[in-house]
């Protein structure tokens, strides 16, 4: 008995190294699967206008919908971590938006934020969603707070993670790259996507190697496509900053932000926080541009703590 329980273990191992090895890419799917699973994530897909949508999905089915959405060259999986306190009371919503993660990818789109926020707003009415409570981190919370604007009648509440969309008193050290023509966020080679995990968090996220090899070879396939999306997006944060339409924010804004992000800076708080009337910042030391995988235990208890007294003021 015990020659054959160390032979099938012998077996189990050898699989599971020819796979890692042999297989990453799907090895790593595999690991995203199993950790979604166990976070209490669906992994779904809907039609919208014809194409698939993939999402993300957690929690009760008739409970309040929370609609979580990623920043530029994320994906889904951003907010796991986030979504497994929250999806106990609400239900959690985190869509790939297009052009990232598993969504379509057409060089001939539009990716404006305009674009994007009817592109979620047809994502939730394909769902049969009405109103909701919406959140985003960088690119999505730009786009989050621009669905708040466009679509006030149908956010409950906001959440807004270290948010483009408005200029800051000081600039980032992403600006300033960007000001000399560069681009830190999209990557050529794996040593550049390791010095774009460095730059993006304060202190690295650990990361299985299977997990960060599928996520650089990822970035590196997709880094022509995500360029031009980058300097498009760059063009209208410049030319289109939200910071004169804060006043017209209605809903209940929770603002997090991490103290040391070199994207976006701090400063940006002060002025969402002046902007919006019924809004509440907190700010998290030695944590960079996305608290939600630098801290999702405590951002997302801010979060759940922000929704529970959004559900007090409305009753």
């Amino acid at each position: 008995m015990i020659e054959t329980v160390l032979v099938l273990t012998a077996i189990v191992i050898a699989v599971f190294l020819f796979l890692r090895v042999a297989y990453p890419q799907q090895f790593a799917n595999g690991l995203l699967l199993a950790a979604r699973r166990v976070l209490g994530m669906r992994t779904r897909s809907i039609d919208v206008d014809g194409k698939p949508w993939p999402y993300l999905e957690g929690g009760p089915v008739s409970g309040e919908v929370l609609v979580l959405l990623h920043g530029f060259a994320g994906n889904k999986d951003n907010w796991l971590l986030y979504a497994f306190k929250l999806r106990r009371e609400y239900r959690v919503v985190i869509p790939d938006l297009p052009g990232f993660g598993d969504n379509g990818k057409d060089p001939g789109a539009d990716y404006s934020m305009a674009a994007q926020v009817e592109n979620v707003r047809r994502f939730v009415d394909a769902l049969g969603i009405e109103c909701l409570h919406i959140g985003g981190n960088s690119m999505g919370g730009f786009i989050a707070l621009k669905f708040a604007l466009t679509h006030p009648d149908r956010v409950v509440s906001l959440a807004l993670l270290n948010n483009a969309g408005v200029l800051g008193k000081r600039q980032s050290e992403l600006e300033l790259a960007a000001e000399r023509g560069e681009n830190p966020l999209t990557v050529s080679s794996a040593a550049e996507f390791d010095k774009l995990l460095e730059f993006v968090t304060y202190r690295r996220i650990p990361l299985p190697g299977v997990i960060r090899l599928a996520l650089s070879t990822d970035a590196i396939a997709n880094q022509p496509f995500w360029d031009t999306i980058f300097w498009a997006l760059r063009d209208e944060m410049l030319g289109q900053p939200l910071n004169d339409q804060l006043d017209r924010v209605s809903a209940p804004t929770l603002i997090i932000w991490g103290r040391h992000d070199r994207l976006i800076d701090v400063s940006c708080c002060d002025v969402l926080q002046a902007g919006i009337a019924d809004s509440h910042c907190v700010i998290f030391e030695d944590t960079g541009h996305v608290p939600m995988l630098e801290r999702p235990a405590e951002s997302a208890a801010a979060h759940l703590e922000h929704l529970r007294k959004s559900r007090v003021a409305r009753t």
